[in-house]
């Protein structure tokens, strides 16, 4: 998260009773699961740190309206600067909580107490590549983690399971780097903008797993760790070891987390809608 001046963070939410209204039928569609959530605090400042799945758009939404639904809690994202430079986009993360990840912007949401979300990953691991499915891509960043020390804040591990198993990637930045879309984009200096990042925010190509390319429906599932304390770490957060010490204990506990979401995935008879429809007739039906 780097610095930047801090920003104004009050906003006016939208209604969320008419928000789970308009997103019931994604939500009736997708059936996210959300175990662990009696790991989050139901108050106090605390922060939330998971794995960004491909595209990073599809599941953040069920995954604040699970929260907000099960612990009347409306989560605070920290975005990515290249989201905040586009208007209209920016205010709209911003009417559902969303602040620009730095480190001024967060230390103010904890120190109102708020539960703050965020993905060490960033735009690289949104940006998935062929082969990276589920993988966490946190690189050495330890802001969130100094954060949290600095200021106290547990960290609530958590998972998510589902988007990436609804696309294959075709192409990845690599790929396109190498064509000559890539030499395009390289004579334009267009790469080298903030948005690509000398190609590492450029988007893959995919198509959906499902029938004809279709995005196949999978359902989501979101599991919350217990609160990891930072307490132990007190005054350490200038200190590089204590911080990359905390940043992997958070690391360890999301990939296992995604490990075993992946197992009540595999198991799960419900995973996809035709088997819950086929399941409530049986139901109804009194098999």
């Amino acid at each position: 998260m780097p610095e930047t001046r801090a920003e104004a963070i009050d906003f006016e939410p939208l209604p969320m009773d008419e928000v789970l209204r308009i997103a019931s039928p994604l939500r009736r569609l997708l059936s996210p699961v959300a175990i662990g959530i009696e790991h989050v605090p139901r108050e106090g400042a605390v922060l939330l740190t998971g794995n960004h799945t491909v595209y990073g758009v599809l599941d953040i939404p069920l995954l604040g309206l699970e929260l907000y639904e099960k612990t009347g809690r409306l989560v605070r994202g920290l975005g990515d600067h290249v989201h905040f430079d586009l208007p209209i986009w920016r205010d709209l993360l911003h009417r559902f909580g969303g602040v620009r990840g730095t480190r001024e912007n967060c230390a103010q949401l904890f120190e109102r107490g708020e539960a703050v979300l965020v993905f060490p990953g960033g735009g690289r691991e949104v940006m998935k590549r062929k082969n990276e499915k589920y993988q966490l891509l946190w690189k050495e960043r330890i802001g969130f983690a100094r954060l949290a020390i600095e200021y106290g804040v547990p960290i609530v591990p958590f998972a998510s399971v589902g988007v990436e198993d609804m696309f294959e990637i075709v192409a990845d930045a690599a790929d396109i780097l190498r064509s000559p879309v890539g030499d395009l984009l390289r004579l334009l200096g267009v790469t080298t903008q903030a948005w690509f990042r000398n190609g590492e925010l450029l988007p893959p190509l995919t198509r959906g797993a499902g029938p004809v390319g279709l995005p196949r429906l999978e359902r989501q599932y979101f599991l919350f760790g217990p609160p990891i304390d930072t307490q132990r770490f007190v005054g350490r957060h200038e200190d590089r070891e204590a911080c990359l010490a905390l940043r992997r204990e958070v690391q360890t506990a999301v990939e296992t987390q995604i490990g075993d979401l992946r197992e009540v995935q595999a198991a799960d008879p419900e995973r996809y809608p035709i088997q819950r429809l086929l399941r409530r007739i049986a139901s109804r039906l009194g098999a």
